[in-house]
């Protein structure tokens, strides 16, 4: 992946807005266990109850609160507190709030900042929490023991019928010191402070109580209201959730659609040279289904890469925050899952590379067969080639499914790790709840950030799993976008003299195909006058086709220079060369669509006259026009709706609609029959007199009336001349020229 990462550039701000609102989903989903914590711990067991500091309480309570403050501190608490009693001029509001205030003044918490009120809340739980505790002793004198006054404090001393609070507001301070030692050390293994507040909030849930003060509806206004905050944040989740799917859907989409286009681009560049590294079955697979491969795992990694570690690394943190003592759950999890995942990379990994290479012979065989039909039913190898489809197809299968059995227990061993790691948690958190070390809010949170944490392992895994694939796809696509083009515009071009004239020299050109041990052509040389017809003949593979694709560079010569109109070709751009070439293939192509959009392919502005008149030309006016559709008639793909005479016919029109300077002809008069092929070299002639023009042919009728003929033989040139010098001086010529004499004549 690292080598295709220049194309996720143009992305660079829908990722950076993606990672922003994982950073927000991540968030939002961490957040959202502390919130059912809460409504377990305080809605539930607290009664809504979650501050020490009261919002009223009765003139005793604070009272006896003061005895175990100082007297700043308990300045203090009473300068924020206003007493309200018969005479205030409120009392009748301030009595349907507190019916408790019919038989006592009560203090009511005045507005405070968040400022004050957690130093009031420090100062006051602690002594809250003492005096509720002496209260509940003064009621049940047996509970002492438990509620850790034993050592400081003995009931059994004070005088009959004395208040417990004024015995303890005559205690030495060392005693009541003694007593704010016993209340730390008991709720130290409790969790300390915490502890003491939500003891402290439970006094003032009594208090409350005491006041007359509807407790139910604050237990239902404080859930309903966390409640509410949790439906927002779920919301915010969603929100961003369904964002970042849209933005990885376009990032992903977007990097296929930029690959796909660079690789066509690439490859429309390739010359031979580059087509000799890849077959055509190879470049279709990169450029379908490997890129399918990289959009999958993009998705995958937008969503997922940025989101994993953020919710596995806070979810350990907060689950750390709920309860210290059990992070060696989430640590066996992880490290069992980690081996999980180690093991099926190393098992599947290397099978990801070889699925590549399977699809790519799949479609090779596919492609071969489709294309060859009439070769395989002609020959009776239905069975054999279904064998062979066969075969290719059973092991890409065999692949597939090993990888799918390898993936299939997954998500099997996840649930199991995950249920495993719940059953452990309810064991040891039951115990720790039966002991008061925790509250069972924050284990109900901890299950929930263990599964977090599991599930983003689980996401990480995944992306292990499918990475391989993805990175062997991009380093095929890679290996096609990074293959260097041989065939390049210069760096300083030159241009055409004016006026331009079709004239054609090779110069001692040599030319060798990529990795060959030796060269193809072998010390050429001829010279083309502007206007003059030239036929190349030879034996099979003797270089013909080699020497006309060097003029139009579809091949660079390894030694000499080609020149056209007396610059070398090298030094021309290819669009300005080409421009001046109308090339016909050794083999027809024809497009899909209509016979006029095949024929536009050469020159899209030219006119109908110049369609027809081209069409006349090639020969392929009886055939076309002889149709209601005329020049609209349908081309099936590769023009397989035609004959192959036809198809030539169409394809030397296509050429002839360009009206160049040079044509080149490669053995395009092949599959026609030899009256046909002489109407159409008359018709040539006739109409392309200014023209140089290049016919590679195996006939002798097709090229005997040119003005000059080039025998091959070997890849060297071992005659040159006319019809009648040839026939003199070269006895290969010679030799072919009477093999078809018989056939001459009947043309």
């Amino acid at each position: 992946m690292r080598r295709i990462l220049k194309y996720y550039k143009p992305f660079s701000l829908l990722l950076i807005a993606a990672i922003v609102l994982l950073f927000v989903q991540a968030n939002a989903d961490l957040a959202l266990p502390d919130y059912m914590a809460d409504i377990v711990n305080v809605g539930i067991q607290q009664n809504g109850v979650d501050s020490p500091l009261p919002e009223a309480a009765r003139q005793s309570t604070l009272e006896h609160t003061g005895i175990f403050m100082t007297a700043e501190e308990e300045s203090d608490v009473l300068a924020n507190y206003t007493l309200i009693d018969a005479n205030s001029p409120d009392y009748e509001s301030y009595l349907e709030d507190y019916p408790a205030l019919a038989d006592e003044a009560v203090y009511v918490l005045q507005e405070v900042d968040a400022e004050t009120r957690a130093s009031l809340e420090a100062i006051l739980s602690k002594p809250l929490l003492i005096s509720f505790g002496i209260q509940q002793i003064s009621e049940n004198p047996d509970q002492a023991d438990m509620l850790f006054l034993s050592g400081g404090f003995d009931l059994s001393k004070l005088p009959a019928g004395m208040d417990i609070f004024s015995a303890m507001e005559m205690m030495p301070e060392s005693q009541k010191s003694q007593i704010s030692t016993a209340l730390d050390e008991r709720f130290e293994a409790l969790g300390g402070e915490r502890a003491i507040r939500m003891a402290a909030s439970r006094a003032v849930l009594a208090e409350y109580e005491s006041l007359g003060i509807d407790t139910a509806a604050i237990q239902r206004d404080y859930i309903l209201h966390v409640g509410g905050i949790m439906l927002l944040i779920a919301l915010v989740s969603a929100v961003a959730t369904i964002t970042v799917g849209l933005l990885s859907a376009r990032v992903a989409a977007g990097v296929a659609r930029d690959l796909r286009r660079a690789l066509y681009e690439h490859v429309l560049r390739f010359s031979g040279t580059e087509f000799s590294r890849f077959s055509t079955a190879s470049l279709i697979t990169r450029s379908t289904n490997d890129i399918t491969q990289i959009q999958s795992v993009t998705t995958m990694l937008v969503r997922m890469m940025f989101f994993a570690p953020i919710i596995g690394i806070g979810a350990i943190f907060h689950a750390l925050d709920k309860s210290p003592s059990m992070w060696w759950i989430i640590a066996l999890a992880v490290a069992v899952l980690l081996s999980m995942i180690a093991t099926i990379f190393s098992v599947a990994g290397p099978k990801f590379k070889i699925i590549q290479q399977l699809i790519d012979r799949l479609n090779l065989i596919a492609r071969e067969n489709l294309t060859g039909m009439m070769v395989v039913r002609a020959f009776g190898r239905e069975k054999g080639e279904e064998k062979r489809f066969n075969s290719a197809n059973q092991d890409l299968t065999d692949t597939n499914l090993f990888i799918s059995r390898v993936f299939v227990i997954v998500m099997p061993f996840m649930m199991l790790i995950m249920n495993g790691a719940t059953m452990l948690i309810l064991w040891i958190g039951s115990h720790e709840v039966a002991q008061a070390q925790m509250q069972v809010g924050d284990m109900m949170a901890f299950m929930q950030y263990a599964i977090q944490v599991v599930f983003a392992f689980m996401m990480l895994s995944m992306l292990f799993i499918t990475y391989p694939r993805a990175d062997v796809s991009a380093n095929r696509i890679a290996d096609v976008l990074e293959t260097d083009i041989t065939i390049l515009d210069p760096k300083e071009p030159k241009h055409f003299p004016e006026p331009f004239q079709p004239t054609i020299e090779f110069r001692s050109v040599s030319s060798r195909y990529p990795k060959a041990e030796s060269d193809v052509l072998h010390n050429i040389s001829f010279k083309v006058e502007a206007g003059q017809t030239v036929g190349i003949m030879g034996t099979t593979g003797s270089g013909k086709s080699t020497v006309v694709d060097l003029i139009p560079r579809f091949f660079d010569v390894t030694k000499g220079q080609i020149l056209v109109n007396g610059t070398d070709v090298r030094d021309l751009p290819l669009s300005e060369l080409r421009e001046v070439i109308g090339y016909v293939p050794q083999t027809s192509n024809l497009f899909t669509g209509t016979v006029e959009s095949n024929l536009r392919f050469a020159s899209e502005d030219a006119d109908e006259e110049t369609l027809h008149q081209a069409l006349e030309i090639a020969q392929a006016g009886d055939f076309v026009f002889s149709t209601p559709e005329e020049i609209q008639a349908e081309v099936s793909q590769g023009g397989i709706n035609f004959s192959g005479g036809q198809k030539q016919r169409l394809t030397i029109a296509r050429a002839l609609v360009k009206k160049s300077p040079i044509y080149i002809f490669d053995d395009s008069f092949s599959a026609l029959d030899y009256k046909t092929d002489a109407r159409l070299r008359r018709a040539l002639i006739k109409h392309l007199g200014g023209s140089t023009i290049f016919i590679v042919s195996q006939r002798v009728a097709t090229i005997k009336n040119a003005g000059k003929i080039l025998v091959l033989d070997e890849g060297r040139l071992i005659g040159k001349g006319t019809h009648q010098d040839l026939m003199q001086s070269c006895d290969v010529y010679r030799e072919i020229a009477l093999s078809q004499l018989k056939q001459e004549a009947l043309a």
